[in-house]
């Protein structure tokens, strides 16, 4: 069986300008490091970035923010980021930051019906909102939802805590916020973890990401605090 494990350079190296990425964690914590500072010294452009927000200042998506690598990013919660803001209004429009929001639930389920195979899911958040405009809207039992389409990417860039040589992976606290979802939902994942331990050597109860749904896989990431 081919390796999957390379170095962090080597793991994004397919990722090119104009990619569709995927980026798990919560508020920067959970989020895969080594493989963003891989994308930062990649200098990869107009990049679409879909998380769950836009990290801080220096950690997270905040770094390919700050060295203007993303051209779009959907996401949930921007707030702790204030460049989100600075970008959005900036006055010129080649350095301008397109930031479509999504509601965090409907994110997550978004990202889930793509990985699932689903057509979209539906939901009441939004309805009789700016959100609602341009959606489907599907009564239900006399219940109005909008139709929210599934969300994938070319490329998932998600963080285990520990995972074996082909790639199952576990998942130790924050490391669990929407990694495990992005792991399902793109044409090409790239997990990086803490430690990489010999196939056969997890307990496999403690799977919850299967190998199977793992392309490229990277050690040497650095614990997480919570």
């Amino acid at each position: 069986m081919k390796s999957k494990i390379k170095n962090a350079a080597e793991a994004v190296d397919r990722i090119n300008d104009g990619a569709r990425v995927m980026i798990g964690g919560f508020m920067a914590c959970g989020s895969p490091e080594i493989l963003i500072d891989a994308l930062v010294e990649k200098n990869v452009r107009n990049l679409t970035i879909i998380s769950n927000d836009a990290g801080t200042p220096g950690r997270g998506v905040g770094k390919l923010l700050s060295n203007g690598q993303i051209k779009t990013l959907i996401a949930s919660h921007v707030g702790l980021n204030p460049e989100v803001a600075e970008r959005m209004n900036c006055d010129n429009m080649s350095e301008r930051l397109e930031c479509i929001l999504v509601p965090q639930g409907t994110l997550a389920e978004r990202i889930r019906a793509a990985g699932c195979g689903l057509g979209g899911i539906l939901t009441p958040t939004g309805v009789g909102t700016i959100v609602a405009e341009g959606k489907t809207v599907i009564s239900v039992n006399g219940k109005k939802y909008l139709l929210e389409e599934p969300l994938s990417a070319d490329f998932s860039l998600v963080r285990g805590s520990v995972a074996d040589e082909f790639g199952n992976l576990i998942y130790h606290g924050t490391t669990r916020n929407f990694n495990p979802l992005m792991a399902m939902a793109a044409k090409h994942v790239i997990a990086d973890a803490c430690a990489i331990v010999k196939t056969g050597a997890l307990e496999p109860n403690n799977i919850v990401t299967p190998g199977v749904l793992i392309d490229t896989l990277v050690g040497g990431e650095k614990p997480c605090q919570s």
